[in-house]
């Protein structure tokens, strides 16, 4: 299991590097003009799970999610809170979404963020549908990100 330095050292690294020219996937890295989303921690699948084991991730992958906020909330201060619910209905009614909020819209609710040295810096807890892993991710996109 990876720990909050670990989950650091890679967001860090992610702010550092340039965005790729064009959109893909380089391990659990996917990006594209103006962004990056990796995934810091993904769960098992929960095909055959019962409800219980569900909520059992979904609550270490929050306390995980809280360690992180409250370790980058001591570098850059509070995070604003997103709720991409607004974002997934304009990009299904094909209207512009910026990255990385539109990579993540489809399978996160909310994000926390932050903007510093000129770079969005996301986190948030995403599941695609009850029976596929959970994933704790974090995306990095140009300072404009709204």
């Amino acid at each position: 299991m990876t720990s909050t330095a670990d989950h650091l050292a890679i967001i860090d690294l992610l702010r550092a590097r340039d965005f790729p020219d064009r959109r893909g996937v380089v391990g659990a890295v996917a990006g594209g003009p103006g962004f990056h989303v990796a995934d810091l921690r993904v769960s098992e699948d929960f095909w055959d799970a019962d409800l219980e084991r569900l909520i059992e991730v979904e609550e270490e992958f929050e306390a995980e999610l809280r360690a992180l906020v409250q370790v980058l909330s001591l570098r850059w201060g509070q995070p604003e809170v997103l709720d991409l619910a607004d974002h997934l209905e304009r990009d299904a009614m094909g209207e512009p979404v910026p990255e990385p909020l539109r990579s993540l819209c489809g399978y996160v609710g909310r994000v926390y963020g932050w903007r510093t040295d000129g770079r969005w810096i996301g986190l948030g807890i995403g599941q695609g549908d009850r029976e596929l892993p959970l994933q704790l991710v974090a995306a990095i996109g140009e300072a404009g990100v709204r």
